[in-house]
């Protein structure tokens, strides 16, 4: 039986990379048919990086059964996943987020969760050795992911250890970190095709706090202007998203990679307060200005509060 490998809903770069790197390895290395697929359309720069390497977009699927073997990569979180991934028979776990809770498995497990910037540099270190039998195109994915997750060494979440895999990487590739960094990160700031409803959720989670249930979105882009002169539109939709997706509120957070800060959107006075509590700042308008976040995952959601 063939093994399916997926990351969370909404993929990213690294959602969309690492189930193909794995799949690559549990394949051609450990000798277990697998195969990545994807939980929903890979964003605009994950599409850059399938076409920049030439690889094919895995299959788009939107629940597993009992019957499926599943690898789960960069997430643990239930919300993010099949709604019957509790039914299906999960092989392994590898991550580089909080421990949710609420996975439940039918045996004993494999999990790795670590506290680096990306779950291809985890795969990275899980490979070892035979990551020199990989072809440049599973190189080349996972370099890209390891560029994406840390906005090229700019996010805080980055370690020594993801700037030094990557940087080998790129001497292996003979390839250049900042030219491949800025064409992914152009791909990513041309949302210009997408509908507001598609951006508040192309890179969101759902997060519970003091009592609220959250949809906490990011778009990271060099070009913030193209974003923010849609505020309105997009603050006008924010209802919307949030009552078909059962949650209160949504936040949406511009980060300016160039600048290294954010733009969170205001829409209520509950933004406001939340914004006030959590990153103590002054609200005036609309939008609110902080200076050095750039992680949802490091300095947004451990902030969150009211």
């Amino acid at each position: 039986m063939t093994t399916l490998v997926f990351g969370h809903k909404s993929p990213d770069t690294d959602s969309t990379g690492s189930p193909i790197i794995w799949a690559w390895y549990l394949s051609n290395v450990l000798n277990t048919p697998a195969k990545a697929v994807l939980l929903g359309e890979p964003n605009t720069e994950a599409a850059f990086v399938l076409t920049h390497w030439n690889l094919t977009k895995p299959e788009i699927i939107s629940d597993v059964t009992a019957d499926d073997k599943v690898v789960i990569v960069d997430t643990n979180n239930p919300a993010e996943l099949p709604p019957s991934i509790n039914d299906a028979k999960i092989q392994g776990i590898i991550d580089h987020h909080l421990l949710v809770g609420g996975i439940k498995t039918k045996n004993p497990i494999d999990i790795t969760i670590r506290p680096l910037a990306c779950t291809a540099t985890i795969m990275h270190d899980l490979m070892g050795d035979a990551l020199a039998q990989a072809p440049r195109e599973i190189k080349g994915a996972m370099l890209s992911c390891i560029l994406s997750d840390t906005l090229e060494f700019r996010s805080p979440t980055t370690t020594a250890h993801d700037r030094a895999v990557a940087e080998k990487l790129a001497a292996d590739l003979s390839v250049s970190i900042n030219d491949l960094a800025t064409a992914m990160f152009e791909a990513k700031s041309d949302v210009s095709a997408f509908s507001d409803a598609e951006l508040l959720r192309m890179d969101s989670k759902e997060y519970s706090v003091a009592g609220k249930e959250l949809r906490v979105s990011v778009l990271e882009t060099t070009a913030p202007k193209i974003v923010l002169d849609r505020k309105a539109s997009l603050m006008a939709s924010m209802d919307a998203v949030a009552k078909e997706d059962g949650a209160d509120q949504v936040l949406l957070f511009v980060v300016d990679i160039l600048k290294e800060e954010a733009t969170l959107l205001v829409p209520n006075d509950l933004v406001k307060q939340m914004a006030e509590a959590s990153f103590g700042c002054t609200v005036t308008g609309d939008t609110v200005v902080l200076p050095g976040v750039m992680s949802r995952k490091k300095q947004i959601i451990p902030a969150l509060k009211l």
